[in-house]
């Protein structure tokens, strides 16, 4: 008979996505827009980012996409350190490592039917042209859009269609890792709320992980796991999500909680009052 290992001695999962001690500076002597952050992604977790503008939330989407330099610390994925990866190293990563933006169609081509628009990754992919087909219509439906939706063309849907559009997009190379830099912040309510379950529901059963970067705390707390809380570019508050939104320890994040707004008018007008007395009695930077 097999006697278990101890668990101390019994193999971790590497996470999928692992930010070391990351600094990002604009200019040589420039201030850091992003100051010694750490931290991890499991295989199939979501994290939520959360910050106001100006945070430093989506510097850290651009550095590990590859979209912004890094000044130092370290961005591993999937057990590879891609923190200076070069040009051919980050064209094999495309298919694992995604993005959804804030404004959909700023990214689509408005002279391109969005069945192209889905098939390109899958030609730098090198699919064959038949099942580039194929899976791009698949995508659009699991996304909840009719057959047929490939023929048309971006200004054809409206916004939170759009916004499905680039889920499907980033979602047809199956990959490991997506980022989603605030992909709801631009929707209204009910539209939001849509997209969110569609995320949940495309998570659900895969090996899929999420970087959900927002400003509202009430996003955050439906989609992530856990939650990262950032300030001026520094971590100030980190932890599972009931941990940080039911017993916050930092100021900021009270007040970011004060600042999710809600559909109840009254709910709100307490919300505010509670914001502005938070924001009035906050420790100076």
């Amino acid at each position: 008979m097999r006697i278990a290992e101890p668990a101390s001695r019994q193999p971790v999962a590497a996470p999928l996505l692992e930010v070391r001690n990351l600094v990002v500076r604009y200019g040589k002597k420039g201030a850091a827009a992003v100051d010694d952050v750490s931290f991890t992604i499991a295989r199939g977790e979501t994290l939520g980012l959360v910050g106001e503008s100006g945070s430093g939330k989506t510097t850290i989407g651009r550095a590990i996409l590859g979209l912004q330099p890094v000044t130092s610390g370290e961005i591993w994925f999937d057990g590879k350190n891609i923190t200076r990866a070069s040009v051919a190293e980050r064209r094999s990563l495309q298919g694992d490592l995604r993005a959804v933006f804030q404004d959909p169609y700023s990214s689509l081509n408005p002279r391109r039917p969005i069945g192209e628009a889905l098939a390109e990754p899958l030609r730098v992919a090198g699919v064959p042209r038949a099942e580039r087909s194929l899976r791009a219509d698949e995508a659009l439906a699991a996304v909840g859009l009719p057959l047929g939706s490939g023929a048309r063309y971006p200004r054809q849907f409206s916004g939170g269609q759009r916004q499905r559009i680039a889920i499907a997009r980033a979602l047809v190379t199956d990959p490991r890792l997506v980022v989603c830099d605030e992909a709801v912040s631009a929707l209204d309510l009910s539209t939001q709320a849509q997209v969110l379950n569609l995320l949940a529901e495309l998570r659900t059963g895969a090996d899929l992980g999420y970087l959900f970067i927002a400003h509202d705390m009430a996003v955050v707390e439906f989609l992530a796991q856990r939650v990262v809380v950032l300030n001026r570019g520094r971590i100030v508050e980190q932890g599972t999500t009931a941990e940080v939104l039911q017993n916050p320890q930092n100021h900021y994040t009270r007040v970011l909680m004060a600042a999710s707004p809600v559909p109840d008018p009254d709910e709100q007008a307490r919300r505010r009052e509670a914001w502005q007395a938070l924001k009035a009695t906050a420790p100076a930077a």
